[in-house]
């Protein structure tokens, strides 16, 4: 019981509070340069507080005329059938209860990437309270982990999975995609760490109406892992606005930085 309260006043403190004038300056800029885009690809450093208000307020934005918005969030598909029935549900305690027991968001917060947090579940619930209000939007993942652990099939598996869902979208739709930052490069970056070696996911997309914004931060931490997960600083960057790229070999088409990273309320305290 306490922790469902310690869960629920979480979610009704970052429901209840404005979003953040940092999350709109940002969400203004992503939308003055990706304009009429379809397919909008956002690349992330994992397990930070501030990016899902910013998803959050993009959904809210580009819904608010009655345009259709799907979100894909990279979580792994067998969340769907839960994700659909929370988005239809009151939002109530067993609702919320189906939702945050699923395994995906009870491992050890040493042991998963940072895409697992309130945050998140708080993201999600936002949404189904927009969806209960008329909006046009879904929730879905897309993540297809390969069972030979290479990266490059993973990439290719979620590549696809983004295209078939691009394919049924709605006249008028629009796509939003979040993802951590290198499967959202358009291009390999040149000499690049064994790690590195593959074709990034969005890098497979470039025929359909993509665009491809890199999530960056001014200072602050994130969540990522080596050996193990942990909160990891960033490097400072003197204050920039944003940075368009239209040349041939860029990753991304547009850089935009946010005043500051923060890591977020993790599921697993």
């Amino acid at each position: 019981m306490h922790t469902i309260f310690r869960w629920t006043t979480a979610l009704m403190l970052a429901l209840g509070m404005a979003v953040t004038a940092h999350a709109d300056d940002t969400a203004t800029q992503i939308h003055k340069y990706a304009a009429d885009h379809r397919m909008l690809v956002l690349g992330e450093l994992h397990g930070t507080r501030e990016t899902p208000l910013l998803v959050r307020q993009l959904v809210d934005d580009y819904s608010r005329d009655g345009t259709p918005v799907l979100l894909a969030l990279e979580l792994k598909r067998a969340e769907n059938p839960t994700l659909r029935d929370y988005l239809a549900s009151d939002g109530g305690a067993a609702a919320r209860q189906q939702l945050h027991g699923r395994a995906f968001w009870t491992v050890p917060d040493d042991q998963h990437d940072g895409r697992r947090s309130r945050d998140m579940l708080a993201l999600v619930e936002s949404l189904r309270a927009l969806k209960a209000q008329g909006r046009v939007i879904d929730v879905v993942g897309y993540d297809v982990n390969s069972s030979d652990g290479n990266n490059q099939t993973r990439d290719d598996r979620m590549a696809a999975e983004l295209r078939r869902l691009y394919r049924r979208l709605p006249d008028g739709a629009r796509m939003l995609v979040l993802t951590g930052n290198v499967h959202a490069m358009l291009q390999r970056p040149a000499g690049a760490p064994p790690e590195m070696q593959t074709q990034p996911m969005a890098s497979l997309l470039r025929d359909l109406d993509i665009y491809s914004v890199r999530l960056g931060a001014l200072r602050g931490q994130a969540w990522a892992c080596a050996d193990t997960c942990v909160a990891r600083s960033l490097p400072e960057q003197v204050a920039s606005g944003p940075r368009v790229d239209t040349h041939a070999g860029r990753q991304y088409d547009l850089w935009v930085w946010m005043p500051e990273l923060s890591v977020g309320t993790l599921v697993d305290p």
